[in-house]
């Protein structure tokens, strides 16, 4: 018989319990990482962090059951290969892995993504150890502290890109291009400094200019050309570059919010050969030519179609000589003659004549097309266009 004095069996229906976390492990991985070959010349190389994890594990009595990074990666991103391996091996390893031994917190990870992802791996039961920095995170207090050098190190990274930015910028202000030139050009080192030269690719693109400019040749010709004499490229590559005024000695970069300098680089072509390039260019759209209104097909653009709204768009069967307005939706399907819908449209028009005064003819025609404009901006106000 039950002692209804003994409340211990209706512990069952208790609510509130703390969930049991397995904490206190000894399976554990290693992570080590510098994010520069500079810093494998000083105390955090990764045979210096690897060491000192070893040490630490064999000393608290870890069972190291793999190793994850040994490479040169940056701390700001957490899509880094051995991070993303490592982290993907502590979720679904089949062993319960309880810690990750890192040499210092900054070598996990730097970014305001740290804070977040300490937590989620600690509701999986696994933390976050750090050689150089011993921090008991079983209390609050150790938790907020291990935030705090999380944040530290994030603080430390915004500061740095700060002041790299800064330098980039007063670089570019002295006309130096501070990364990797264009195609074209080599950086090579003369009497200890830095300079940027003409190559042999860059040779030939100055020909393709020329052809550019003299010949009025297409951007698909020139590629012919320039493949013939060995350098292949693709003819986007040769429009950018047509357009880039770096090859005429100017420099353009968004940290320079919209200024254009004087580069130190050399001078691939001249300014004037420049601009008549790109004036040949305006002209020229890589050697088609638009026809916004055709006399066939008025309707274009202005006609909805029936079943699912969207404009229509008018084209020609060449082997007809037919037009056609067709739906521009994928799967629509909806294509009608150019000439039964214009003729269609004409007899509508014909319900609107009107015969009435000079005067009066003129207000209506006004009126007409302040509504029309009217209703073109309103349709471009929604999207509709």
């Amino acid at each position: 018989m039950i002692n209804m004095k003994d409340i211990s069996v209706f512990q069952q229906f208790g609510k509130g319990a703390p969930a049991i976390q397995i904490t206190g492990g000894t399976n554990s991985v290693i992570y080590t990482r510098v994010s520069s070959k500079e810093q494998a010349d000083r105390n955090l190389s990764l045979e210096t962090q690897r060491k000192a994890c070893d040490q630490y594990a064999e000393k608290h009595k870890h069972t190291v059951l793999a190793y994850f990074g040994g490479t040169y990666e940056s701390a700001q991103t957490d899509e880094r290969k051995e991070f993303a391996s490592m982290i993907a091996y502590v979720k679904n390893s089949r062993k319960k892995i309880s810690n990750i031994i890192v040499y210092s917190l900054e070598r996990f990870s730097r970014n305001d993504n740290s804070i977040w992802l300490s937590g989620q791996l600690r509701k999986l039961g696994v933390e976050i150890i750090s050689v150089t920095q011993p921090i008991d995170t079983s209390n609050p207090a150790g938790k907020m502290q291990q935030k705090m050098l999380f944040l530290f190190g994030e603080f430390d990274n915004e500061l740095r890109k700060q002041k790299c930015m800064a330098g980039i910028r007063e670089m570019l202000l002295r006309g130096d291009w501070p990364t990797k030139p264009p195609m074209g050009f080599d950086s090579v080192k003369r009497n200890g400094a830095r300079k940027i030269v003409v190559n042999q690719k860059g040779k030939l693109l100055r020909q393709a200019f020329l052809w550019k400019a003299q010949e009025e040749i297409s951007i698909i010709e020139i590629c012919k050309r320039l493949k013939e004499k060995g350098f292949t490229i693709n003819h986007r590559r040769i429009s950018e570059i047509f357009r880039n005024p770096f090859y005429c000695g100017l420099m353009i970069h968004n940290m320079l919010e919209g200024k254009v300098v004087e580069g130190n680089h050399e001078v691939l072509v001249s300014q004037e050969l420049f601009l008549k390039v790109n004036g040949i260019m305006d002209r020229k759209t890589n050697g088609y030519s638009i026809k916004e209104e055709n006399d066939e097909i008025p309707l274009k653009r202005f006609l909805l179609c029936n079943s699912c709204g969207k404009s229509m768009r008018g084209y020609i069967v060449k082997s007809k000589k037919l037009y056609y307005y067709k739906c521009c939706t994928i799967g629509c399907k909806n294509n009608r003659s150019a000439k039964w819908l214009n003729g269609h449209f004409k007899k509508i028009l014909g319900y609107f004549n009107l015969s009435a005064e000079p005067g009066l003819t003129k207000l209506i025609r006004e009126q007409t097309v302040a509504t029309f404009n009217n209703f073109q901006v309103n349709r471009e106000k929604n999207g509709k266009c």
